[in-house]
């Protein structure tokens, strides 16, 4: 067996990231890589299953129990993270909670965020900004 060392800096805390997606779809996703960039700045490996599985026909988000498989397939690696990182700078969505919800019941860590105001004005999202 070979052994493989990796220098400290190379580890990062592995989270799931929790924000809106349903409504202004392009919005939610342009918040979402911000929060991303927000997470690598923090030695953060983010994860969302909003990202990874709304694409993918079986998990349509508009279809109520294809929506529940993805947002299952999401859990079952979510239970795996260091902490859940909830940003709420858009609000909370009834997904959200539920995420908030089932990882409250799971005895993971849950941090709520906001964004700094000057990463909210740079990627546009300040009342009036434009991107």
């Amino acid at each position: 067996m070979t052994t493989v060392t990796v220098p400290p800096t190379a580890f990062f805390e592995r989270v799931v990231v929790e924000s809106p997606y349903a409504g202004d779809i392009d919005r939610n996703m342009a918040y979402l890589r911000a929060c991303f960039a927000d997470c690598l700045s923090r030695h953060e490996a983010p994860i969302a299953s909003h990202k990874l599985y709304t694409d993918i026909p079986e998990c349509q988000d508009d279809i109520p129990e294809r929506r529940s498989f993805g947002i299952e397939a999401g859990f079952a690696w979510g239970v795996l993270a260091d902490k859940v990182v909830v940003y709420t700078d858009l609000g909370i969505s009834s997904g959200m909670q539920r995420a908030i919800d089932f990882y409250t019941s799971a005895n993971l860590d849950i941090e709520h965020r906001q964004l700094p105001v000057s990463v909210m004005r740079s990627w546009g999202f300040l009342e009036g900004d434009k991107k």
